[in-house]
């Protein structure tokens, strides 16, 4: 019994059919439909030499990338450099130039520190991106701080950052001094949350004698919303000729210490709070 002739039996008269479709401009996709090729390697073997017609090349900009490694290969430029230039990887400018003659090996290390302080900068503004991002998406995993979240974080950060008794001495005061912004806002909300006036709070910034005092009074004032009335004379702290103080320019604020008048109350129920923490971190740890 005869054996069913298949439908790319004749494979030289399906080549010509699908040659002759591909110079009248139509693409793969077009020649597969019309011709009823489910095959895709059938589909290569049968347009095999045959170019794509020019309505169906797509704008590739490696071509563009291509094109400027070569020439920057050919003004005798490095790898690394070239690396710098257009922040692709080696292997990929390698791919795209390895044909062209090497360059001559320049031993100035004069024209090779340009090239590594903008590699450094690349990579600085690279990783300064990078660390942008993860902040901004860790901040907005925050979302709204109910008020048991805020207490909690603020009973840890006053014992962190906080003054606080010794058996030796007794003082119970709440005093509080930082030199962040962001931890004296917080500690703020936390006293706000707790019910202690403003009335009883006092400021005092504390500063190096050689930074403007009085622009740091102001800075300061600004952050807790409070009258200069409610600062104390600021306290200057004398320069040692034999230390190399970073904390300089414009930026330096010095430190703000906040007081609670009449606080002996509160700083027992603090201490008493943080030993209750304490106490139930132990017990989960336990």
């Amino acid at each position: 019994m005869a054996r069913p002739q298949s439908k790319y039996a004749d494979f030289e008269a399906l080549r010509e059919r699908a040659g002759a479709l591909r110079q009248e401009g139509l693409s793969r996709r077009q020649i597969r439909d019309r011709l009823h090729i489910d095959n895709n390697d059938l589909l290569n073997r049968l347009l095999e030499g045959e170019p794509p017609p020019e309505w169906t090349k797509r704008p590739n900009a490696k071509d563009d990338l291509r094109d400027k490694a070569r020439e920057l290969r050919l003004q005798g430029w490095t790898y690394d450099q070239i690396q710098v230039e257009l922040g692709c990887s080696k292997s990929s400018i390698s791919l795209r130039v390895r044909d062209l003659p090497k360059p001559e090996r320049r031993d100035s290390t004069e024209q090779a520190k340009p090239a590594a302080r903008k590699r450094w900068e690349h990579e600085g503004a690279r990783r300064d991106k990078e660390r942008q991002q993860t902040k901004g998406a860790a901040a907005a995993e925050i979302g709204a701080m109910s008020d048991r979240e805020l207490f909690f974080l603020g009973v840890g950060l006053y014992w962190a950052e906080g003054s606080k008794d010794k058996p030796y001495d007794r003082r119970e005061s709440v005093i509080f001094v930082n030199s962040d912004p962001g931890m004296i806002k917080v500690y703020l909300a936390w006293l706000d949350l707790l019910g202690v006036e403003r009335e009883r709070m006092r400021y005092a910034v504390m500063i190096h004698e050689s930074a403007d005092a009085s622009a740091a009074e102001e800075y300061w004032a600004n952050v807790v919303g409070a009258d200069r009335s409610a600062f104390y004379k600021t306290t200057l702290k004398k320069h040692n000729p034999k230390t190399v103080r970073k904390n300089v320019g414009d930026s330096y604020r010095g430190c703000l210490a906040v007081r609670v008048l009449q606080g002996a109350d509160l700083y027992r129920r603090i201490e008493g709070w943080w030993s209750g923490m304490v106490v139930e971190a132990e017990r989960r740890t336990a």
